[in-house]
């Protein structure tokens, strides 16, 4: 049974060609992705039992969604067939001074109709250890919420940790209740938690003075966050946060922090010029946390490894991070040459 069960909705992502504006041109790239999946299929590539959680018609674009998650090895067995759609949105990659924009069409999604009780999480969670999932799945509407808050408390009764990237999502957020009303409950399960300064203000009603616009991120507000949120919710055990300090599209320096209750820890700064694609680097950050967090010695060796898959993740396109464990572990290690492998 996985090891590794994350929980949320995937969608098929529409991009148009390099960095072109939406139907410049009558081409548009078809893709899967979803903060969740991501995560699954990142810990996959690297060797760990990693299932995936949600709703998917049963039709041919639901039925490809299946056989590419199977492609990675992501268990998809726990995957509720139902519903007449699955999600869309699309995506222009940002250049320069333009930014990247996301535009969403998951109206009457398949995840959008689930509610508690439409899954079996005592089945899910057999031979678990880990449960991820995010403030995304929430936000999509009141069943979800009722959903994900069953989940979390049905995982932390069987003594699984809990891990949530909080991924406040402001588009999102109609269905009745505000964020803080939900994720503060949410976040009362949470034993991991991963977050940046907007999320814990929007989410959570903790403030940070950060200006993210700067180019330039001071760590040590970071630190003062962490004490807030775990002063605040005594059960999180850890606060990560990815810092993006973005010089224009094209160009971001990359890093993390992250923080236990005695003490606070800092990676390595990549400097990633030329970005293929950002979507997905908060993903592949959190499934590299996860991976360092059970596999690595010491809370410094984790945030390196969870800098270095993210930090590579921004060469390759699409929400999925299809590095191998060694592609990080020989980043991490400090070759950032790019000198072809022979």
């Amino acid at each position: 049974m996985a090891k590794y069960v994350t929980f949320g909705e995937v969608m098929l992502r529409l991009t148009p060609p390099g960095c072109e504006v939406l139907f410049q041109t009558p081409r548009l790239v078809a893709t899967f992705g979803g903060a969740e999946a991501n995560v699954a299929v990142s810990l996959a590539n690297y060797g760990e039992d990693a299932a995936y959680v949600t709703a998917a018609p049963k039709n041919p674009i639901g039925d490809a969604l299946i056989k590419e998650l199977r492609g990675f090895n992501v268990c998809t067995k726990h995957i509720r067939r139902a519903g007449e759609r699955l999600g869309i949105y699309f995506t222009e990659t940002g250049s320069a001074m333009r930014p990247s924009k996301v535009v969403y069409d998951r109206a009457h999604a398949a995840i959008a109709e689930v509610k508690p009780g439409d899954f079996d999480w005592d089945a899910v969670f057999d031979g678990a250890k880990w449960f991820h999932t995010t403030g995304i799945t929430p936000a999509i509407a009141k069943g979800t919420a009722e959903l994900t808050l069953e989940a979390m408390r049905k995982a932390r009764e069987k003594g699984l940790t809990v891990s949530c990237d909080l991924n406040y999502r402001k588009k999102l957020w109609k269905w009745g209740k505000t964020p803080q009303e939900i994720m503060s409950e949410m976040a009362r399960y949470v034993d991991v938690m991963i977050a940046n300064e907007e999320d814990c203000q929007k989410c959570l009603g903790i403030e940070l003075d950060v200006d993210v616009t700067s180019g330039k991120l001071d760590t040590s507000k970071y630190e003062e966050l962490a004490k807030k949120v775990m002063g605040t919710f005594t059960n999180v055990k850890y606060l990560a946060v990815s810092l993006r300090e973005s010089v224009s599209a094209d160009w971001n320096n990359w890093s993390v922090v992250l923080a236990s209750r005695d003490a606070f820890h800092v990676s390595k700064k990549y400097e990633i010029r030329d970005i293929v694609d950002r979507i997905g680097g908060g993903d592949s950050f959190g499934s590299g946390l996860i991976w360092g967090l059970n596999n690595l010695e010491g809370l410094q060796a984790a945030a390196e490894f969870a800098a270095a898959a993210s930090a590579l993740k921004h060469t390759i396109y699409g929400d999925f991070n299809r590095v191998s464990l060694e592609d990080v572990l020989n980043l991490m290690g400090g070759d950032a040459s790019g000198r072809v492998q022979r």
